[in-house]
Order: structure tokens, then C-alpha cells, then sequence
């Protein structure tokens, strides 16, 4: 489903004559991150159960790039107490995101949505380095003793991200299916206006994606 729906975006952008660079990977130096921003991310590993030595990712991938914008679309699977947990950290008070009291209250909210899709083994525990670090996943739904590994990872990892496109100099948007468009007098979901997008409805999603992107 991600991938039709930033498919249908992508070629809702072409439209607008908008250049983008789909799939956009980004390597990271790893000199550009100082000791703020490892404590940082050591905090938020420590607080999400982690051990061990700080994993760093070493590239990382967006779903497109227009210029110096990053833009990643975020499935109901970036929504929950683990994800919520990393927005506490002090990263987010000393640096200015725009999607930062959005996703707060998406984690808090939607965390049921994440529960219906995320309870799969291979999502729940995730990769075999997620046990290394989070500790063995308890049975899928069950929060108690290490809880979701998989969803802890995911979760660390949005936060480097977070971090680390911003000291690479760029601006990070991150979309998710809970954005609401008005439109034909009602407000409409992203993900539900995406799936198959009529004339009327590009021209909304392609209007509301230009304002995005000046903000």
C-alpha cells in the first residue's frame, strides 16, 4: 500500500511540474554528528530499553527529495508508545520540527491502528539485531517484559533520522496517512484520497502538497 500511495503522489507532482528525486538515499558523514547529538540519541535508545554500543545507521532513504526538502511517508506503523517515547527527548525542544506536535498526538491516538498491522512476527520482533539491542520481544500484543523490539527499532531509527537530515542540512517532511484534506465540503484522509485519486481530487492533493512544501 506505501508504495501506491507515494506512486500516486509522485505522479500527482510530475503533474504540477514539480522536479523531485524519487527513492533518494542520503550517505551520512559520520563526523557531522558532536557529542549533543550522540547524547541524544543515546538517551533515547537508553529510554527505549536499548544496550550496548550506539547503533548508527550509516545511509538513509526517503521516499523523494525536492531540492533541499526530504519527504517520508509514514504508515501507521510509526505510530505508538515507542515512537511517543523518542519525541521526549531534549533533540525535539532544541531543534524545530513541523511535524513534531502532529506525530505527538498521532502516537497517543492511533497506537490501535499500529496494532492491527504491526502484530505480524517479523514486524513485532524485527530483524534479527532488534532482540540484540531491545532484549527478546514479548508475544505480539503483549507489552509487558521487552514488549515490541521491532517497534523499538523503527522507532530509534525515526529519531536518527529526524536528527540526522537536519545537521546534513536538510529539511525534513514527514506525511502520514492521517493528514485530512478538505474537500467537496468534508475533510478527507490522505491515504483514503490517495488510493485512487479522480481529476478533482489531484488537483486538491497537488494544491495542498505546494503549501507543505513552503512551509
Amino acid at each position: 500500500m506505501h508504495n501506491l500511495l507515494i506512486r500516486n503522489l509522485l505522479d500527482i507532482i510530475k503533474e504540477g511540474e514539480v522536479f523531485f528525486e524519487d527513492d533518494f538515499q542520503l550517505e551520512i558523514n559520520p563526523n557531522f554528528l558532536d557529542e549533543k547529538g550522540k547524547s541524544w540519541l543515546k538517551e533515547i535508545f537508553e529510554d527505549l530499553g536499548g544496550v550496548g554500543d550506539l547503533p548508527l545507521l550509516e545511509r538513509l532513504k526517503f521516499d523523494f527529495k525536492i531540492n533541499r526538502h526530504l519527504f517520508i511517508y509514514d504508515s501507521e506503523l510509526h505510530f505508538n508508545r515507542y515512537r511517543l517515547i523518542t519525541l521526549r527527548s531534549e533533540l525535539y525542544e532544541n531543534l524545530s520540527f513541523p511535524f513534531f506536535e502532529s506525530h505527538k498526538r498521532l502516537c497517543r491516538n492511533y497506537e490501535k491502528d499500529c496494532l492491527k498491522s504491526g502484530l505480524q512476527q517479523r514486524i513485532w520482533d524485527g530483524p534479527p539485531v532488534a532482540k540484540s539491542w531491545f532484549g527478546q520481544a514479548s508475544e505480539p500484543g503483549d507489552f509487558s517484559g521487552f514488549g515490541a523490539s521491532g517497534w523499538k527499532l523503527t522507532a530509534y531509527n525515526d529519531a536518527q533520522i529526524d536528527l540526522q537530515s537536519r545537521i546534513h542540512g536538510y529539511k525534513l517532511v514527514r506525511l502520514s496517512p492521517y493528514e485530512t484534506l478538505m474537500t467537496g465540503g468534508s475533510l478527507k484522509r490522505l491515504d483514503q484520497l490517495l488510493i485512487n485519486p479522480k481529476e478533482d481530487m489531484r488537483k486538491v492533493i497537488l494544491s495542498w502538497f505546494i503549501r507543505k512544501l513552503g512551509q
